[in-house]
């Protein structure tokens, strides 16, 4: 079986925006008191809440004269933010997440139906009040419908994403073709080589196009009154002006994404260590801008619903300080130096093209030795937050591997 989620807009009405309202506000309640449950009982104790203990309060709740608001919102609601808190915590302790915070109202909200969705006539039909929901389907939603996520942004907009099961196997991974290796940067988003040629893709600098029309925005809303009406007007443009530099930025990676997984049949990227490069405050805003890990993401789950292959180097290979041409290696190579020439044989580098030349050809040497298994799978790297650390793409099912 697959597991595919679509995105598509919904158009509440006011009273279906109202419900909408009454649940965000439920399952937040709910989120914040099961969390601070689960944390004086850790204090109290050292042992944590699992989700049939954290379920068993909800009865009580809902009988609590303080609390019996709660019954206007639909159970299973309540039942999956249990579930998404458990999740999380199993998530911090993996290693791929940080500690479940406390949400607020100011933010994006959202809640989960897991089940009793369906789609009749080009509508979402919700179990509980909430009923027939017009939605914008942009694409066909094929599939058994099993987890619906509702959600509205700081904007005012609302959106469900819509979770299918469809019947089939992943694509068996193959690495036969054509073998593509990345240099992600600043002054140019990507330097792809493909043992032909080497294609440069410009970094768009979204911030720097939307920062100007943000900090205005935002220095109108430092004047409201706090609780005033202009003042959450205010706020919605700012978050208008976010959600515009989002998605424009989601876009790019998207379109980018997707014209390479097309072209070729093996990826390979550094891990970049993303977390550990922000800390430099010169830079960080420039990194946090472009959207790597975002990128890196997208580059994985299409390649794998294609049968493709993305290979992850250890962020220490020194890509670009060795030669490409007899692969010497030098001691130093400062940022603000972009072309050197080799001691060794006297090739003129890029250093941009020369790295993505060793990373494409570290790849292959990686598929060669391991098949489809990548650093990643061992202890050279730390575990990925927000992706998985293993591929699982087992070596005894991979084909012939690639040649460059």
């Amino acid at each position: 079986m697959q597991h595919r989620a679509t995105k598509v807009r919904i158009y509440p009405t006011n009273e279906q925006q109202q419900i909408l309202a009454q649940h965000f506000g439920c399952a937040r309640w709910w989120w914040n008191y099961a969390l601070n449950l689960s944390i004086t009982t850790y204090r109290a104790t050292g042992k944590g809440l699992g989700q049939s203990v954290l379920n068993a309060y909800l009865p009580k709740l809902k009988k609590n004269q303080d609390t019996e608001w709660l019954k206007e919102c639909y159970s299973q609601v309540l039942q999956a933010t249990t579930l998404n808190l458990t999740t999380a915590y199993k998530n911090f302790f993996a290693g791929r997440a940080r500690y479940p915070r406390f949400k607020s109202k100011k933010g994006r909200q959202s809640i989960q139906y897991p089940q009793k969705v369906k789609l009749i006539d080009g509508m979402l039909k919700f179990p509980g009040k909430l009923g027939l929901v017009i939605a914008k389907l942009h694409r066909p939603i094929a599939g058994k419908i099993k987890t619906v996520t509702v959600s509205m942004t700081p904007s005012g907009k609302y959106f469900a994403s819509v979770l299918t099961e469809i019947e089939g196997e992943t694509p068996t991974p193959r690495t036969n073709g054509k073998v593509a290796g990345i240099d992600l940067g600043l002054k140019e988003f990507a330097i792809v080589n493909d043992g032909v040629k080497t294609s440069r893709f410009a970094n768009p600098r979204h911030f720097k196009k939307h920062g100007r029309n943000l900090a205005r925005k935002q220095a109108k809303l430092a004047r409201k009154q706090k609780g005033s009406n202009s003042r959450n007007k205010a706020r919605k443009l700012v978050a208008r002006v976010h959600e515009r530099l989002s998605n424009t930025r989601q876009d790019f990676l998207h379109k980018l994404s997707r014209k390479l997984v097309d072209d070729n049949q093996v990826i390979v990227v550094e891990n970049l260590n993303v977390k550990g490069m922000v800390k430099n405050h010169k830079l960080a805003p420039a990194i946090s801008d472009v959207g790597w890990g975002a990128f890196v993401n997208f580059l994985a789950y299409k390649l794998e619903c294609e049968g493709k292959v993305l290979v992850e180097i250890n962020r220490w290979f020194p890509s670009s300080k060795t030669c490409s041409n007899c692969h010497y290696q030098i001691s130093e190579l400062p940022l603000d130096v972009r072309h050197w020439d080799c001691p060794g044989c006297g090739t003129h580098h890029d250093r941009d093209e020369n790295a993505a030349i060793n990373i494409r050809a570290e790849g292959i040497r990686q598929l060669k030795v391991l098949g489809t298994r990548t650093s990643a799978d061992g202890g050279d790297v730390r575990p990925l937050r927000g992706r998985k650390p293993v591929l699982g793409q087992s070596p005894a099912n991979s084909e012939a591997c690639a040649l460059p």
